[in-house]
């Protein structure tokens, strides 16, 4: 296993199946060291396995790579913390991090419980900050010993985050934070060599499996566009060392188109030199309104 990545040490988090497998098993084939993350938890996110991790090394074995697995729960920091120290511990270093693990609840919002909220939030937006709060960590402490590592962050956010999807509110809504957590952290982190960027991937999963069956459907010959591999070659060239000018970008990818997302930016505007009145405000707004760009339709609308 020879390529872009040779020499390069990579934690990935959710790796035990679907994208976080298919990711996992890219890097390894370019020369990557891979830390299998998976605490092997159901779609909902109930219970616990080391099966699909071990797996996923099995895997990465088989092709002739290198892979450990780590069963940390990411929404757990100090867990977390134990996973970077292991992947230098193991393979003397850290240089990539892929942040892909996550579960669903779906749910109407007028429906969903607490628990089902913080749940959903908590693996997703937490998850990601956790992992990134001590990979960063030990990057800074690098940077600062003069050994600063060409390092590499990738996220994971998701269509339903830039543009909603009905029924899963908890979900869009830790995506849209992830979109934004990604967008900060490569304004923060530049100064230490890490470069961050989020990926938006379509492909087949166990979180689309349910609401978009159809769509995921694997055809029957032909190109499979929602095969999760197909997301992976992104990722691989997004953790290598010829990225290093790319952060703070959000690409969606599904089948063989990559889309460069360009998220929020400032649009029509009026400003009066005086505070407004609520009397005036609906003519002058449906008049910016009229000459901004109309939004792109709720997923599932």
């Amino acid at each position: 296993m020879t390529g872009i990545l040779d020499g390069r040490v990579a934690v990935v988090t959710g790796a035990g199946g679907g994208l976080g497998r298919a990711h996992a098993l890219e890097l390894a084939r370019h020369g990557a060291r891979v830390v299998v993350n998976d605490i092997g938890t159901s779609l909902g996110g109930e219970g616990t396995s080391a099966g699909p991790a071990a797996e996923t090394v099995e895997l990465i074995h088989a092709a002739g790579g290198e892979a450990v697995a780590d069963g940390a729960d990411v929404t757990d920091p100090a867990a977390v913390r134990r996973t970077i120290a292991a992947a230098v511990d193991t393979f003397g270093g850290l240089d990539i991090l892929v942040n892909n693990a996550g579960f669903v609840r779906d749910r109407m919002l007028v429906n969903t419980g607490e628990d089902e909220w913080d749940a959903v939030v908590t693996v997703h937006l937490k998850g990601h900050y956790a992992t990134m709060r001590y990979a960063s960590e030990y990057w800074r402490a690098e940077s600062k010993a003069g050994r600063q590592r060409a390092a590499r962050i990738v996220n994971t956010t998701s269509g339903a985050g830039l543009q909603g999807s009905i029924g899963q509110a908890a979900y869009s809504a830790a995506k849209a934070g992830i979109a934004t957590l990604t967008v900060v952290a490569a304004a923060e982190f530049g100064r230490y060599g890490i470069t961050v960027n989020a990926i938006a991937p379509a492909a087949r999963t166990r979180m689309t499996e349910g609401p978009f069956a159809a769509r995921m459907a694997a055809p029957a010959d032909g190109f499979d566009a929602m095969h999760p591999g197909n997301v992976s070659p992104v990722v691989a060239w997004l953790a290598s060392v010829d990225a290093g000018d790319v952060t703070g970008r959000v690409i969606e990818v599904e089948g063989g188109c990559v889309c460069v997302e360009e998220g929020w930016r400032h649009g029509p505007r009026l400003d009066l030199g005086r505070r407004w009145h609520a009397a005036e405000t609906g003519a002058k707004l449906r008049g910016l309104l009229a000459q901004a760009v109309a939004p792109e339709p709720v997923y599932g609308a």
